[in-house]
């Protein structure tokens, strides 16, 4: 197949590729989750056939490593958080009542210790907008060197926080938060090494992201085994080596530049020219002719290689599987062609934000109180340990585990059928976790590891779906950065629990629940009702389109707003949606 028709098959996939990014130098979602909200002022993206295919091979290698080690540790906080009980961490805020009564972990200190979680939590959300702005101006490897930077800064002073004056866990934590994102977003980009391999590429850099929240599990069974311990001392003191390790491969094997998306290398090749208008000022023709044949063979050159590079697949057989998919979801283009500011007005946006605030606010209130909702369920902390020993292995394993059949749901399924799984899933999970029997414990954090990964999936692809390319970075940016800071409200959710509650977690959960719950039907009821609506005009479109076509003077009429009146606004703009 040509390149010409390589691109217009790229262009029915990726509609977005011309018309939000005019120029090269705009990032596109296929490697930058978060967009921009600047226009890019760094180097042009490099094409990956330019770099040898044992260097690209390498790089993605390195980058699941450095990624299994450091894009997503602090998720790993239960597992961690025994063994911060254990070395006495904030032991001092303790009352000297509960010291007496040598209590396991007393309310001041557990306060503590889930807000150094939270806001980690918080930070890896909102700090996404920045990492998108810095990738498109500076590049992945500035990107990966800010993270390895701020995970040592982390890791010091987790190691040298009982040394110091002032409360170094809490900002240690955080800057082990902060460098993830900086790590993680960066290296999105590295799917356009090999654009036949691109879903296997973003799998293996999202199962590492999932993984890596099994490094502080590693730590405490090591902890628990050594005798003595394994002091956090010591153990962030080597995982420096982590962060090292990091910034060595961005000098030595990273590029300091984007590859090129699949758009930008079939564009570049349709726009080698062969012919220059300063040939006309040349008088020696022979001597034109020798330019253009050096030219000829440059191009050719670089269109053979390109499109060794993207494969021999079909390019409009793949186009045609793609405007299926969008078909198929019932919600494509619903805003597309809108600024993000009318975006964000629209109950599109609303209900999909307070989805995202109360589930994500669920998920983080969970990880950070698992052992002590199950220590009163169960009346035990044994039986707690078992539990929070289960979900920490079980965690990353599902996300792993799940990757491949998100994949499945978002691409043969509709929008509002992945946002009912969404919602039964999430219900399904509120009941379990407020059932005191192990089965009930057991199942609901089988479901809860396989629920989080789809749910961060799943309103992305929502995001795409519905808002589109050219106002992504916006949108989903705010929705995620909003949700991360109302996840604030989790410290007060805690004091609810301890001081109201006396520690029962329950009332907390059945609030959670029923605010998610009431929101979940919502979202799903206004996105299957504007989804039909969409369909019905997508149909009307396409009935109209093939009555012009066979009978263009049927009627004796062939301006159609004489007929039938002005034209809609979905007629005169298909793709944008009321």
């Amino acid at each position: 197949m040509s390149l010409s028709q390589r691109l217009t098959a790229v262009e029915e996939i990726e509609p977005w590729s011309r018309e939000a990014s005019p120029d090269s130098r705009h990032r596109k979602m296929s490697f930058n989750p978060v967009g921009t909200w600047t226009d890019a002022t760094g180097e042009e993206p490099v094409g990956a056939y330019e770099v040898p295919k044992w260097k690209r091979m390498l790089q993605v290698g390195l980058a699941v490593v450095y990624c299994l080690f450091a894009a997503g540790v602090v998720f790993g906080y239960a597992a961690i958080k025994p063994v911060l009980i254990e070395e006495r961490v904030y032991r001092n805020l303790c009352t000297e009542r509960e010291l007496e009564d040598d209590v396991n972990v007393c309310y001041e200190q557990e306060l503590r210790l889930n807000l150094m979680f939270t806001i980690a939590a918080v930070s890896t959300n909102v700090v996404a907008l920045p990492v998108g702005t810095i990738l498109d101006r500076y590049g992945p490897r500035v990107c990966g060197i800010i993270g390895a930077a701020s995970i040592t800064l982390g890791a010091t002073l987790f190691a040298f926080a009982p040394e110091l004056p002032v409360d170094a866990y809490i900002p240690g934590y955080l800057f082990l938060a902060l460098g993830g994102p900086f790590i993680f977003i960066s290296s999105f980009q590295l799917s356009n090494t090999f654009p036949q391999y691109s879903g296997l590429i973003l799998a293996l850099l999202t199962g590492a992201f999932d993984t890596s929240s099994a490094i502080f599990l590693v730590y405490r069974l090591i902890y628990q085994s050594v005798e003595g311990g394994f002091a956090l001392k010591r153990f962030f003191l080597v995982y420096l080596i982590v962060p090292a390790f990091i910034f060595a491969v961005q000098i030595f094997f990273m590029p300091a530049v984007s590859y090129k998306t699949v758009g930008e290398l079939v564009t570049q090749a349709e726009e080698e020219q062969v012919i220059h208008d300063s040939d006309d000022e040349i008088e020696d023709q022979a001597r034109v002719q020798r330019l253009r044949d050096a030219r000829r063979l440059h191009r050719d050159s670089i269109v053979s290689e390109i499109t060794d590079l993207l494969g021999t697949r079909d390019g409009q057989q793949q186009a045609k599987e793609e405007e299926k998919k969008k078909a198929r979801s019932g919600v494509w283009g619903a805003l597309h062609g809108r600024t993000a500011a009318q975006q964000m007005r629209t109950p599109w946006f609303i209900f999909i934000m307070l989805f995202t605030v109360l589930q994500m606010t669920r998920i983080n209130y969970f990880v950070a109180t698992i052992r002590s909702q199950y220590t009163y369920l169960f009346d035990s902390l044994d039986k707690a340990v078992e539990i929070n020993n289960f979900f920490d292995v079980a965690l990353p394993v599902g996300g792993v585990i799940s990757v491949p059949f998100i994949g499945l749901l978002l691409d043969n399924t509709s929008t509002v059928f992945t946002l009912s799984v969404l919602v039964t899933v999430a219900t399904t999970i509120g009941v379990l976790g407020v059932i005191p029997e192990a089965w009930a414990a057991y199942t609901g954090i089988i479901l809860f590891v396989l629920y989080r990964p789809l749910y961060y999936t799943a309103v992305s692809d929502y995001s795409a779906k519905v808002f589109g390319f050219a106002t992504f970075g916006k949108v989903y940016g705010l929705i995620i950065c909003l949700a991360g800071l109302l996840n604030f409200s989790q410290t007060a959710l805690d004091a609810a629990t301890h001081k109201t509650f006396h520690n029962n977690p329950i009332p907390i959960n059945l609030i959670l629940l029923g605010l998610a719950l009431l929101v979940g039907i919502a979202l799903v009821a206004f996105v299957w009702r504007r989804s039909h609506k969409i369909q019905r005009e997508n149909i009307e479109e396409e009935a109209e389109e093939a009555r012009e076509v066979l009978m263009p003077n049927a009627t004796g009429v062939t301006d159609y707003g004489a007929m039938n009146g002005p034209l809609s606004p979905t007629q005169e703009n298909r793709g944008r949606r009321l």
